[in-house]
């Protein structure tokens, strides 16, 4: 009978959709669906970047959406709960509403889920990563170093996650992947994905570290490490006896990434513990979005703290020039 509901539940979602967007999330190309209050339904893409179409979604076919998605994941979607996030009853991808009085008219995104992971040997190939650089990131991922992938929205941190996450050197451990959406594909035998709770009773990242720690992990992997109270216990389990941790964080620059898990824990602490993150964090990786696409922008060790600042070492350097791994796939198939 709940396969049943959830089939339906997906079917009456397509036919909400209508036929663009639809479309647009069977493309392989598309990584991000935008509607705006206006209705211009935008697209992000591979290989092209962000473009506006000349699809425009009537308010009341965008309203219908919101509610039914906050319908199929138990939430509320009206005056007094306008903005919601869940996941779609079709694929699993990302989805963000905004209804009035938050926005002039109903609006929301659809992020989906890669279609294909990469590994670091394609980053290598599209320019992205030298041979050494690769070389070194295998290395820290068999000695479980804890890795942290930084960068802005939709800079590629998840694709790049998953191509560390289908590395040789993991398969053999077990892996607790802990997630706001299902996004993260792990190559391991052994893994266990778990999905934060945004409706109430709550579950956090913090909830889900802490359970991680009686789940007997290898690794633990954060998705995206959002909140004070899960960074300050995801850096003490990476550095008390569960190493080999990665995870991702939004920052505009590598230290950065340091600095935004200082913000975070200020946030629940009167005293942000540097020498924790220090210890903890090992190896930082930075991805970049730019015009002409994605790539690898800066890759440091962390080498531990000296009168309260970081001691970072540049891991080789990257080619600027190139574009990310997947422009330069999109390129080469063209």
């Amino acid at each position: 009978m709940l396969q049943q509901r959830q089939d339906r539940l997906a079917e009456a979602f397509r036919d909400r959709l209508g036929g663009f967007v639809r479309e647009a999330l069977e493309d392989p190309t598309v990584i991000e669906v935008m509607v705006n209050g206006c209705g211009r339904v935008w697209l992000d893409t591979l290989d092209r970047g962000r473009i506006a179409t000349d699809t425009v979604m009537h308010p009341a076919a965008a309203e219908a959406i919101i509610r039914l998605v906050a319908h199929h994941i138990g939430a509320t979607a009206n005056d007094d709960h306008p903005a919601f996030s869940g996941i779609l009853p079709i694929g699993g991808e990302r989805f963000q509403g905004v209804l009035p009085p938050l926005a002039k008219a109903p609006a929301f995104t659809i992020r989906k889920r890669p279609e294909r992971v990469f590994s670091l040997d394609d980053y290598v190939d599209g320019g992205a990563l030298t041979e050494d650089q690769a070389a070194l990131l295998r290395t820290a991922l068999a000695e479980h170093r804890n890795v942290l992938v930084s960068g802005g929205t939709s800079s590629g941190k998840t694709t790049f996650l998953n191509a560390l996450l289908a590395e040789p050197a993991i398969a053999d451990d077990r892996i607790v992947l802990i997630e706001d959406t299902v996004e993260l594909q792990c190559s391991a035998a052994d893994h266990l994905q778990l999905l934060t709770k945004r409706t109430e009773p709550r579950i956090t990242i913090r909830d889900l570290v802490q359970t991680t720690l009686r789940l007997r992990p290898d690794r633990i992997v954060i998705g995206e490490i959002r909140d004070g109270a899960g960074a300050l216990d995801m850096l003490k389990a990476w550095n008390t006896g569960h190493d080999g941790g990665l995870g991702t964080v939004h920052a505009n620059t590598a230290v950065d990434a340091l600095h935004r898990l200082e913000d975070l824990i200020a946030e629940v602490t009167t005293t942000v513990p540097k020498r924790l993150i220090a210890q903890a964090v090992d190896l930082v990786i930075h991805l970049k979005r730019t015009p002409s696409g994605r790539r690898i922008d800066e890759i440091f060790t962390v080498e531990g703290l000296r009168d309260n600042t970081y001691i970072t070492a540049p891991v080789g350097t990257t080619n600027r020039d190139h574009l990310d791994l997947v422009s330069s796939n999109e390129r080469t198939s063209s």
